[in-house]
């Protein structure tokens, strides 16, 4: 197992601007990399980490045991988030931390089924209690749904060539591993494209992954969970690692702190004028540094986003 990096760490934590009395969240709680130095930081305050893998909870547990009854674990989707925390009587939270997509850990563990560089059977699934896994979407989606899935979630231009591929081959054989997937994504492919820097799996990894865990609406979801959440002073920070979950994110905030638009010709005061209710605490996503782009490859694509809750909605 390779070793954990917490991506964006150091940047983060700065950025949420932590109270030691504060009320935080992190909704994606992994190995416990960004808890554990937000915990630290705690006197009064208290920490909820939420995660869907039971795994990531056991591990993070043993990270976050320094901290004792500062630190609260708990197992969902922060898709939840306000259900899970109403359960503990918390309704506000002065900051939230997203940090998306798959962990690391989950990335190396062959058993896991998320990488093209492990031979493993087809899983992906970060809550492996839930039905759907990658065998089934491989082995059981139409080839119209699988071209859909990787040009939307995978913005992969060759979706048709390998969505066919995959339909032919498994009239044959399931399509069980990671390695016999690989093969087929291969067969399908021209070979300028195959000569291209980078694995040719790679899109269609991430479109898979994105449908088994429904990661899109997950974040869709988990963002208004944390927007209404937040309390005045409040912080959201989300870290992104590709162009679609950015995308969505860097919307929602720009949205937020956009007051609505009055047309100059109306007869109304400035004080009158509805105010966004957020602003934008990074104008420009914050990128790793030098230092971290050498020690951790992951952290390449990794964008944080943050704002800030300056007044109640109206």
């Amino acid at each position: 197992m390779m070793e954990h990096y917490s991506v964006l760490l150091n940047e983060t934590i700065e950025l949420l601007n932590v109270r030691p009395d504060g009320i935080y969240i992190d909704g994606t709680l992994g190995r416990g990399g960004h808890s554990s130095l937000l915990a630290s930081k705690l006197t009064t305050g208290h920490l909820y980490g939420i995660d869907q893998d039971e795994q990531a909870l056991l591990e993070s547990s043993e990270v976050l045991k320094p901290y004792g009854d500062r630190v609260t674990l708990i197992r969902g989707n922060f898709r939840e988030m306000k259900a899970l925390l109403e359960a503990y009587g918390v309704e506000k939270a002065d900051g939230i931390m997203m940090d998306l997509g798959v962990s690391s850990p989950q990335f190396d563990d062959p058993e896991r089924g998320f990488s093209y560089r492990f031979d493993a059977r087809l899983d992906m699934r970060m809550d492996q209690s839930q039905k759907l896994d990658a065998w089934t979407v491989v082995n059981t989606y139409s080839a119209e749904a699988l071209r859909e899935i990787l040009w939307k979630y995978g913005e992969e231009r060759n979706a048709p060539r390998i969505a066919n591929a995959i339909v032919r081959a498994r009239q044959e054989h399931p399509v069980d591993t990671t390695y016999q997937l690989n093969e087929v994504i291969r067969s399908a492919l021209p070979d300028k494209v195959l000569r291209k820097k980078g694995h040719p799996a790679k899109q269609t990894y991430q479109a898979l992954r994105i449908e088994v865990n429904d990661e899109l609406n997950s974040l869709r979801a988990g963002l208004e969970e944390a927007v209404s959440m937040l309390a005045v002073g409040g912080r959201l920070a989300v870290i992104t690692f590709h162009s679609l979950e950015d995308r969505m994110v860097k919307s929602l905030f720009r949205d937020l702190t956009t007051a609505p638009f009055v047309e100059p010709k109306l007869p109304v005061r400035a004080s009158q004028m509805e105010q966004a209710s957020f602003s934008a605490i990074t104008g420009k996503p914050v990128t790793a540094s030098e230092e971290e782009l050498e020690a951790n490859h992951r952290s390449h694509s990794a964008k944080l986003r943050v704002i800030e809750r300056i007044r109640e909605d109206r």
